[in-house]
Formats: structure tokens, sequence, C-alpha cells
């Protein structure tokens, strides 16, 4: 396993992070936050789980599926291609704006 930070310390931190998302003045807006960050924490909690179930069960958790024979190759994207596509600019300030979002995390500038 890598040396980054563990599930544990990730948990930690959302939980840190939702009590920040609750002091968000605005209704929408905070519930929004809230509601993303509760659901990573119960992804997290379910991947938790279920990595360490497999591995009691003497399962790699991590294992690479292999290609079938037959199967299709996905096409290889670049770094830059894969960020080209999810992403855009915003109109306003130029700041980098991810595909899901409707508005510039900068400014605010609605898409």
């Amino acid at each position: 396993m890598s040396e980054g930070p563990s599930i544990d310390e990730f948990m930690r931190h959302l939980q840190a992070v939702l009590d920040d998302a609750a002091t968000i003045s605005d209704d929408v807006e905070r519930e929004k936050r809230l509601w993303q960050i509760e659901a990573t924490l119960q992804e997290t909690i379910i991947f938790k789980n279920r990595y360490l179930e497999l591995k009691e069960h003497g399962i790699d958790p991590l294992r690479l599926i292999e290609p079938q024979e037959g199967d299709p190759t996905p096409p290889r994207t670049s770094t830059a291609e894969a960020l080209k596509f999810s992403s855009s600019d915003c109109e306003k300030c130029g700041a980098h704006m991810d595909a899901d979002l409707n508005f510039c995390p900068s400014c605010g500038k609605k898409k």
C-alpha cells in the first residue's frame, strides 16, 4: 500500500469538512454540500468494509481484472485529453471549471 493517507484519515477529513459545511450561509448550497459529503462518507465506509471482508477471505481487493479475449480495447487517452473533455474554462474569469459544475468555482458565473 502507498504511504498516502489512510481511509480512516480520509474519513476524519470528511468529518471536519462536514462540520465546516454546516456553516455555509446559503441554505441550498449548504444542503447540497452536506449531501455530497455524507454520500462520500457512506461510500467510504462501504468500500472499507468490503475491502476488509475480501482480505479476510484471502481475496486481493485491488486485483485488476484482465480483459477477456475478444473484448474491445478502449482507446488510450492522455491526461490532457481527459481534462479537455471533462472540463472547460469560465467565460467571465477564465478559471478552470469541471464539467459537472454549472457555475464557476472562482467567480460564481453560471454556465
